[in-house]
């Protein structure tokens, strides 16, 4: 305003100024003249300085009025700009306010002042979506879902910000499968964004889709989503809880086809190798992967997969204890393959070298495979005493391992 005023008090200086010049520059003349104007029958005559005055102080009135006329004319915009302006301030302060109740745990409040002042903000978007993670947070979900909405409907372009921001609202209340229906539409929109891979990731792992990790692992490696590491491990646990699935349903081919799609790096782990031995064997086909399993052993002496190997449905078990004893010969004290070489001798129906392995791994590690085994063969052959003591020994340490389990998970 102050600017204003000096604006004007500046051109009547001018204006006077030019009128004093005029007045005394024309009045330096012996003669200053005069001026006559005639319209029709009517005529005006008057001196050159009166006129010249005249004319600068008229011109002068004359812009000083259609100034005002215009500042008149434009004053209904002004004031509904600044009616604007106030509000979108107050907005932009309702916005810090909101964000900083909601970092402080005050939902109910953020989400007050955020919805007041949404339709007067510059962003919109924003208010909205913290205004639903506030309503979440307190529980409201219809009112999370009515936020949403809005936000949909004030920002039409912004479809994937607002389902990024609703499938995790959705993962975070352990609403997958409403999760996994935002994410899909998606990822149909944007098939490389990397927040929509990663959340997708994350909904599929909550609902145990294994297939789908395994259909995204490409994607979550090309885009970079994840660490080279965490993918590998990502992918193994994948393929090792589809051939979990595959050994359910006990169906060989399915099982011998995802062997065959796992990559040779994911074959090589021993679990992952274990969980295909173990399926093949539950599904009756355990002659079909034991040369392959002896390989395993042979190339990575593992204890699981030695249990596995004296769980073979093999058609020349003989030949199975041959292979077995040799690796005698570098695992001696081995508990667990003494207790194989005894199962496996039991099969071939060779008492003498089952109780001789038995007994020998009882020494070493008793285990309640071995005392069982013992036992029964014991039992065979009517030392009812004796076997009866290892059945006993046998519950001993069952019941002893779920005393120190039970101790662990208390702890």
């Amino acid at each position: 305003m102050m600017k204003k005023i000096l604006y004007f008090l500046g051109l009547l200086a001018v204006a006077v100024a030019a009128a004093f010049g005029a007045n005394k520059w024309l009045g330096g003349f012996e003669n200053p003249g005069y001026v006559l104007i005639g319209i029709g029958h009517w005529s005006l005559e008057t001196s050159l300085i009166v006129f010249a005055v005249t004319l600068i102080i008229s011109f002068f009135v004359f812009y000083v009025f259609f100034r005002l006329l215009g500042w008149l004319f434009r004053l209904p915009g002004r004031i509904k700009n600044r009616g604007k302006d106030v509000k979108f301030n107050r907005s932009q302060e309702a916005l810090i306010v909101g964000l900083v109740d909601s970092a402080e745990g005050n939902w109910e409040k953020a989400e007050k002042v955020l919805i007041k002042h949404a339709s007067h903000s510059g962003a919109p978007l924003i208010h909205y979506l913290t205004a639903a993670r506030a309503a979440q947070s307190r529980g409201a979900f219809d009112k999370r879902d009515e936020y949403l909405q809005k936000a949909a409907d004030q920002a039409p372009g912004s479809d994937v910000a607002i389902g990024l921001t609703q499938a995790e609202l959705h993962l975070s209340g352990k609403q997958f499968d409403q999760a996994l229906e935002t994410l899909t539409r998606l990822h149909s929109i944007d098939p490389t964004h990397a927040s929509v891979l990663k959340l997708l990731h994350q909904a599929y792992q909550h609902v145990g889709d294994w297939e789908g990790i395994r259909k995204l692992i490409p994607s979550l490696n090309n885009n970079k989503v994840l660490m080279e590491a965490e993918i590998k491990l990502l992918e193994t646990e994948a393929f090792s809880e589809l051939l979990k699935l595959a050994s359910e349903r006990g169906d060989v081919a399915e099982i011998e086809k995802l062997w065959s799609e796992i990559p040779d790096y994911i074959q090589s782990v021993p679990g992952v190798s274990a969980i295909y031995f173990a399926a093949m064997i539950d599904a009756g086909a355990g002659a079909k992967i034991e040369d392959a399993l002896t390989r395993a052993l042979s190339i990575h002496w593992d204890q699981t997969l030695l249990v596995l190997f004296g769980s073979v449905q093999t058609v020349d078990v003989d030949r199975q204890l041959e292979m077995a004893e040799q690796w005698l010969t570098l695992y001696p004290r081995d508990a667990v393959l003494l207790s194989v070489l005894g199962k496996l001798s039991l099969k071939c129906s060779d008492s003498q070298k089952a109780e001789n392995y038995l007994s020998k791994s009882i020494a070493i590690e008793p285990t309640v495979q071995a005392y069982q085994l013992l036992g029964d063969l014991l039992a065979s052959q009517g030392n009812v005493n004796k076997a009866c003591q290892l059945y006993k020994s046998a519950l001993e340490l069952a019941s002893s391992a779920i005393v120190s389990r039970i101790d662990s998970i208390s702890e």
